[in-house]
């Protein structure tokens, strides 16, 4: 560290009883307090360089102490000061130029009262060293906090702020000292400063474009590990504060709130700047601090095939009881600017295909609205979507949903419209809404029939992977009609393995004509649409297919053969489903007899009441989100 020695005299202050004064032949004729300490000093070397001591001593009378009321630097900075005017070194470094100049200028030690003055020589040492030094200048910095007001009128603080600013973008030595961590070597000296210095800083290294945005991003990591260490802590609990008082409790959640405010208007506009992982704990910040969490949303959107599960549970800080573990409103909104992302990518319009739903409607809705006030923001993100990005987001919300979907107090709604807000592109497998579905059910006990049969909508048995298939066909919480459109498609798959086909095309191959044409009409058709395939259905080969005749040439399965024996059976237990709505589905089905053998659930599905071939053909193959809605 650089310093500066003034004057050539040795130091001949002391102390007596408790006053201060110089050891000279000639007696003292001022007194001056500061901070309650008592100086007895001259008048004639202090007057000729302060201009303060000449304006207060002319208006006091002869005898009379001047106080100075609150010196900035206090008694020590004053002494400092009038050793200079006594001629008497004094040594000048990072450490108390501050002061010293804020004293040099309360006192009006300036060029003004006299050539060569103390107000001068310390701006000359700051401007031709300390600013040139990297650690220099940060303990300027580091001082000017405590005098902030006067700083500012002087240009302390301003001319420090670009000096460090300078440094960061180039740096005082050829080869920067190295960090063990990723944060560039200058983030960790600049965390010690307060948020509105380093917000300075950071403005001002930003603009002048030399800095990398991932490196500015780096920085403020670092900055928000130095100063957010306790406000989200792993239980999902605010920061650590006395409870008794709460006024010190506002005062730290006014503080914390200030502080993310700027990081988040700090953060760089590209992409890859800061990863997923970091803005959604900037969230959770957020949703504990009150602050605002609009910019954090739209950048999580803008990037959130990187996040983790553990990253989506953000705490809810509700205090209402039944209330949600997990706020998953944020995550709604979150998955609102996808599909804006989405749609973007795909078309400069602002609105996209809305999922089934009216919840998911409203959201749509409101976040469209603000297209316009943002567009310009929203077009440098508007990036294609990858296929494969979208199945990672498709997965990491089904992870989600599993996790939300353990609590209680869930609603169904809510889970349906985050579960419904993903594009059926982004679920190759269906194995992860399954497991979602089964989940709820699990918690859920209570669930009444037609919230069962809500719920499972959203599946599409079409996706189910085998071992999906089997849980489901013995899945007692799932209704009926769910487990016989498992076990249709689980019985296509394995004819079409038997026959040596090839995946779906052979399953396809195996089907009945009708049944065929039906289901590749829905997979395409709207709600209108399917009612109507319904009903142009042949009823009379239905109705031939239930009491076993042979259904065709291209249906070439044995077990078809052998499936009129069980009809009659499950024709009744069937009818009963249909006029006992209420009836619970795991005990009606063990009331049909349904074995959990190939061939015994596959006649379950042929058990269709010849009466009502319409009525339960609908009920059989209800569509998925990749179809007709419900």
């Amino acid at each position: 560290m650089k310093f500066m020695k003034l004057g050539t005299r040795p130091d001949t202050f002391f102390t007596s009883d408790a006053v201060r004064s110089v050891c000279t032949e000639v007696a003292t004729d001022l007194q001056i307090l500061v901070d309650g300490c008592v100086y007895h000093l001259h008048k004639y070397p202090l007057l000729s360089k302060c201009m303060l001591l000449q304006a207060l001593c002319a208006d006091s009378g002869a005898g009379d102490a001047v106080e100075l009321h609150g010196f900035p630097g206090g008694a020590e900075a004053f002494e400092a000061c009038a050793k200079f005017c006594y001629g008497i070194t004094i040594t000048v470094s990072a450490r108390n130029l501050v002061p010293l100049r804020c004293a040099a200028a309360h006192l009006g030690m300036s060029e003004s009262a006299d050539r060569g003055n103390l107000a001068g020589k310390l701006d000359a040492f700051l401007a031709s060293c300390l600013l040139r030094r990297w650690k220099d200048a940060l303990a300027v910095l580091h001082s000017s906090r405590h005098h902030a007001p006067l700083c500012e009128d002087l240009g302390l603080t301003s001319r420090s702020v670009d000096a460090v600013a300078a440094l960061i973008v180039n740096p005082d030595t050829p080869s920067p000292p190295a960090r063990s961590s990723a944060s560039p070597w200058w983030a960790h000296d600049v965390a010690e400063l307060g948020v509105d210095l380093f917000w300075r800083i950071m403005v001002a290294v930003k603009s002048t474009g030399a800095v990398h945005d991932k490196t500015v991003g780096d920085a403020l990591k670092a900055y928000a590990r130095r100063w957010l260490p306790n406000v989200v802590a792993k239980d999902g609990q605010a920061f650590d504060v006395d409870a008794g008082d709460v006024e010190d409790v506002k005062r730290m959640t006014t503080r914390h709130r200030l502080l993310l405010e700027r990081i988040v208007s700090l953060l760089p506009s590209e992409k890859d700047a800061v990863s997923c992982g970091f803005l959604l704990k900037l969230l959770k910040a957020a949703n504990i601090l009150s602050a605002s969490k609009a910019e954090l949303v739209r950048r999580v959107a803008w990037q959130l095939e990187e996040a983790t599960v553990s990253d989506l549970l953000i705490p809810s800080m509700s205090c209402v009881a039944g209330d949600t573990l997990y706020d998953v409103d944020a995550v709604a909104a979150i998955l609102d600017e996808f599909a804006l992302r989405c749609a973007a990518a795909i078309s400069p319009a602002p609105a996209m295909a809305i999922p089934a739903g009216a919840t998911g409607h409203h959201r749509r809705s409101r976040s469209a609205e603000s297209v316009s006030f943002d567009g310009t923001r929203r077009s440098v993100s508007a990036a294609p979507v990858s296929q494969a990005a979208l199945a990672r987001v498709g997965k990491l919300v089904d992870g989600f949903l599993v996790e939300v979907a353990k609590d209680p107090n869930m609603p169904l709604n809510k889970l349906l419209a985050i579960a419904e807000a993903v594009p059926d592109n982004a679920r190759p497998e269906h194995d992860g809404l399954y497991k979602v579905v089964d989940t709820y059910l699990k918690a859920h006990p209570e669930m009444s029939k037609s919230g069962r049969k809500r719920l499972c909508r959203v599946l599409n048995c079409r996706k189910l992977s085998e071992k999906a298939c089997a849980h489901a066909a013995q899945n007692e919480l799932l209704p009926l009609r769910v487990v016989v459109q498992v076990l249709f498609f689980e019985h296509a798959r394995a004819a079409a393995m038997a026959s040596g086909g090839n995946g779906a095309a052979a399953a396809a191959e195996l089907m009945p004509s009708n049944i065929r044409a039906l289901l590749s009409k829905a997979s395409g058709s709207s709600e209108e649409d399917e009612a109507a395939d319904h009903r142009a259905v042949d009823e009379q080969r239905l109705r031939a297919l239930a009491a076993g005749a042979s259904p065709g040439d291209d249906w070439s399965v044995e077990g078809l053969r052998r499936a009129a024996s069980k009809i009659a059976t499950l024709r009744t237990k069937l009818a009963e489903e249909e006029e006992e709505e209420e009836e619970d589905d795991g005990e009606f089905a063990r009331k049909a007899g349904l074995a959990r053998s190939a061939s015994m659930r596959f006649r379950a599905f042929c058990a269709i009441p010849a009466g009502k071939p319409k009525r339960m053909l609908s009920k059989l193959w209800p569509l998925g989100r990749s179809g007709v809605s419900h």
